[in-house]
């Protein structure tokens, strides 16, 4: 893993996981450039590479190569969680968030979560499940399959939140730094995870209502993905009983 420090202190830091991304990564890239560009506050993006095989890393490296305000992390080891506590715990931004490289949710939405942070909320996650919010062409399958997923995350893990595992979420700079040194999840379910640390330190969780627009070149597999999240759900439980996150 390398990366430059960065050469000035941001308010805002954006990190974005990628793996094997080289399709949907400039255009992630193009959309942040643009949301910077827009932004009076200061920023910085990581983008976290873990174990491409694709163009992915060198797509990365010449965005940070063009602009300053880009940092590059590359890992070796695959999985999701693992990609975005590097970048956290790498972020130096007053706020942190976490995005996907999809924007199934608009890039300006990043400032609503900001936003919701500085306010006061130790934590800001993006939902799609408010009264406000907009589902834009998920087809009702997909739809079902992630309300089956959040009531076994309140079962077993997160009690009171419609959304976990919407792909946006903002941290104050000490709490992200926090959470993310004790989570242990590499795999999908590692925000739960997160968030499941964060109530039981009593931290403030804000939902923020967004519009979020179905991807078809999703990557998630229905069937395989909700079985490793329920284990993964199940090793949260398991964690927390032996003490691993004390």
């Amino acid at each position: 893993m390398s990366a430059p420090e960065p050469i000035w202190a941001p308010e805002l830091s954006i990190v974005v996981p990628a793996y094997n991304e080289a399709q949907r990564l400039p255009s992630a890239i193009d959309r942040l450039t643009g949301y910077l560009d827009a932004r009076p506050t200061s920023a910085e993006v990581l983008i976290v590479e873990n174990g491409s095989v694709d163009r992915t890393p060198e797509i990365a490296d010449a965005a940070g190569c063009r602009d300053r305000r880009f940092r590059v992390l590359h890992v070796s080891e695959r999985g999701k969680g693992l990609a975005v506590r590097t970048g956290m715990l790498a972020s130096v931004g007053q706020v942190a968030v976490f995005c996907d490289v999809d924007f199934s949710m608009p890039v300006g939405e990043i400032s609503s979560l900001y936003d919701a942070v500085v306010a006061g909320a130790d934590i800001a996650i993006a939902s799609r499940e408010l009264k406000t919010s907009r589902r834009v062409g998920e087809p009702s399958h997909r739809h079902l399959m992630g309300r089956v997923f959040n009531w076994l995350v309140q079962v077993l893990a997160v009690r009171g939140l419609s959304d976990t595992q919407c792909g946006f979420k903002a941290f104050r700079q000490d709490v992200a730094h926090e959470l993310f040194a004790r989570s242990l999840i590499d795999g999908w379910a590692f925000d739960v995870e997160v968030l499941f640390l964060a109530q039981r330190r009593g931290y403030i969780i804000d939902e923020v209502p967004i519009t979020w627009y179905y991807d078809p070149s999703s990557r998630v597999q229905p069937f395989r993905d909700t079985m490793a999240m329920l284990h993964e759900l199940v090793q949260i439980r398991r964690n927390a009983l032996s003490g691993r996150y004390s």
